[in-house]
């Protein structure tokens, strides 16, 4: 299944998608906009330009597991997301994708502007294949 992965910002969103055998994450990019309803509409472009029949979007939980004002505007932007584009929209814990998503940038020797403009489409790689490996290890 061909899914397409969203880690939600106020500013910038990063966007990442998988092939049909949901072997390898790629990034797609990053999408400033701050108004919901034109982002909302952009993604649902790119959903139906890859062919995507999931979104999977990354939940900022606190680190004790509770949901609170972060998670809230995403499950709101979910809701907007899945009217717009007719697809399922699930989540995935995104506790500690940022750092992950700096490491790899650190390990890269990536910095400076283009570090800031593709944080957000590493960490949404990141998102996918923690939801990939979610729907591997299923019983």
């Amino acid at each position: 299944m061909i899914i397409l992965s969203v880690d939600y910002g106020r500013v910038r969103t990063g966007i990442a998608v998988c092939d049909k055998n949901e072997i390898i994450a790629s990034p797609v990019g990053v999408i400033k906009e701050v108004r919901q309803d034109v982002l909302a509409e952009k993604i649902s472009d790119i959903a139906k330009e890859k062919h995507a029949e999931m979104i999977v979007m990354g939940l900022p939980k606190n680190m004790d597991g509770s949901e609170g004002e972060s998670a809230l505007n995403v499950r709101r932007f979910a809701d907007i997301l899945k009217e717009k584009s007719g697809l399922e929209v699930v989540f995935n814990d995104e506790r500690g994708t940022t750092v992950t998503a700096y490491q790899y940038l650190n390990a890269t020797d990536t910095r400076g502007k283009k570090r800031k403009n593709i944080v957000d489409s590493v960490s949404a790689v990141i998102i996918l294949e923690d939801h990939m490996n979610y729907r591997r290890n299923r019983t």
